[in-house]
């Protein structure tokens, strides 16, 4: 990726939607080959998709929960197996293989707590392979980024 590939995925990264014609002034290409490049980085999975970012608490689902979990067994189809899982709940938005001394880090989302232990108890707990789980509750956002920084 050059100069003006990152600038695009700065422009695309702050808002998705913008016409070809904006885009092109704000990076300096004419509108056929901009179009070209963003192909290309479609192609080559540097752009993923395009969605809209949503408000989760106008969506009724304010409440975040992060599950540190601990598993059982630490062998490539163990982890494959619990991660192959965990896609089948909607409420895990997030899901990160750690170091340390938790093993899988889950970012869940809910209506509230009763939501979050209906979530626990029907679903994750109900998952093979977990040794120990402990969880935390975000009072509030402080800072949350969709844009990555520019390298």
């Amino acid at each position: 990726m050059d100069r003006i590939d990152h600038k695009i995925m700065s422009a695309l990264q702050r808002d998705g939607r913008r016409k070809l014609a904006d885009l092109s002034a704000e990076v300096g290409l004419s509108p056929t080959p901009l179009a070209r490049r963003i192909a290309r980085l479609e192609n080559e999975g540097v752009i993923t998709g395009y969605g809209a970012r949503v408000d989760q608490d106008r969506l009724g689902l304010p409440l975040n929960a992060f599950v540190f979990v601990e598993l059982d067994q630490h062998s490539r189809d163990a982890i494959r197996t619990f991660e192959a899982r965990l896609r089948q709940f909607d409420e895990v938005m997030e899901c990160y293989l750690m170091t340390g001394t938790r093993d899988v880090l889950i970012r869940v989302v809910a209506a509230d707590l009763a939501a979050f232990d209906r979530f626990l108890e029907d679903g994750l707990m109900q998952t093979p392979g977990i040794r120990a789980m402990r969880t935390s509750f975000a009072l509030r956002t402080m800072i949350r980024r969709d844009a990555l920084p520019e390298v």
